[in-house]
């Protein structure tokens, strides 16, 4: 009994017609489907399909052996495909996260350094927060990820910027007709500040506004960029982001940069200290190449 055997008779089967199986299915001569069938008959040694002029029906012997044919295919095909993969030299794996947004200024630099690498390996992307990118590299589920300076101490940071801070606010507002913003001129209006999702931000906002000694105190919070666009747009709100954010901004925000010396946030790329990876450490040698091309002037 051979494969072909099997693969006929689960055609014929299916279709219920030795003429409709041999020429919609097989692509073969219906008179040699039939000799195929007769053949497998007689190698089980009981009848399989009862013909009629209206086509063929499985006999209770062709049911059973039908599920068993089905199993059978599919274990072989299975052990194919098992044999081609372990021929293969397996792909080393690197897996690349980001802080969400900033993949549109650094995944297209990510991927000149591993430009080389590219073909020889399977390469993963993600995009999260920040704490959550930290907890994906400590379960060794990413490699490296482009994020904040968490405080986790498994963890190594390489500075690949210093993001100065914009203030966000309506395209319309009074403040567009600037061309940058000093703090006091916002003392009065709605403002946003993220929520614990990015303590690092948060805590960074919360320090700049208590040292300024004015009185800015925050009406709401929110859990992402989206929700903060959302919010500026609808409660004519104004808000402090790092410089990334404004490639993501609608044509109903705008952002102007802070007048004189603006507090920056770290754009850092993290790893698990014990991954020894030889494409992380490849990727980490070559940082400042594009660390160096990057600006975020206004």
């Amino acid at each position: 009994m051979e494969l072909r055997h099997l693969r006929y008779f689960i055609a014929v089967a299916e279709e219920g017609s030795l003429t409709v199986a041999a020429e919609k299915r097989l692509h073969t001569a219906q008179p040699s489907l039939s000799r195929q069938m007769r053949d497998l008959e007689d190698q089980v040694g009981v009848p399989l399909l009862s013909r009629s002029v209206h086509g063929v029906e499985l006999t209770a012997a062709g049911r059973a052996f039908l599920d068993h044919a089905r199993l059978a295919l599919t274990q072989a095909e299975a052990a194919v495909e098992a044999a081609r993969r372990a021929a293969e030299p397996l792909k080393p794996a690197f897996a690349l996260g980001f802080l969400t947004g900033t993949e549109i200024d650094w995944l297209p630099k990510a991927m000149r350094i591993l430009h080389d690498q590219l073909p020889n390996m399977k390469l993963t992307i993600a995009s999260q927060y920040s704490p959550d990118l930290a907890a994906e590299l400590m379960r060794g589920r990413l490699d490296a990820a482009f994020m904040r300076r968490e405080k986790q101490e498994s963890l190594a940071y390489q500075r690949v910027l210093a993001e100065p801070l914009f203030m966000m606010f309506p395209s319309d507002h009074r403040l567009a007709a600037q061309e940058a913003v000093d703090l006091p001129e916002i003392v009065g209006e709605t403002f946003i500040i993220t929520s614990n999702t990015a303590p690092v931000f948060r805590s960074l906002i919360a320090g700049y506004l208590e040292r300024s000694g004015l009185d800015i105190k925050p009406a709401h919070e929110v859990d992402n960029l989206a929700h903060a666009v959302s919010l500026i747009a609808s409660t004519r709100a104004v808000m402090l982001m790092p410089a990334y954010a404004r490639n993501l901004l609608p044509w109903s925000v705008t952002s102007r940069p802070l007048r004189g010396t603006a507090p920056t946030i770290d754009l850092v790329v993290g790893y698990d200290k014990a991954n020894t990876s030889p494409i992380l450490k490849l990727f980490l040698s070559r940082l400042d190449e594009i660390a160096a091309t990057q600006s975020h002037a206004p």
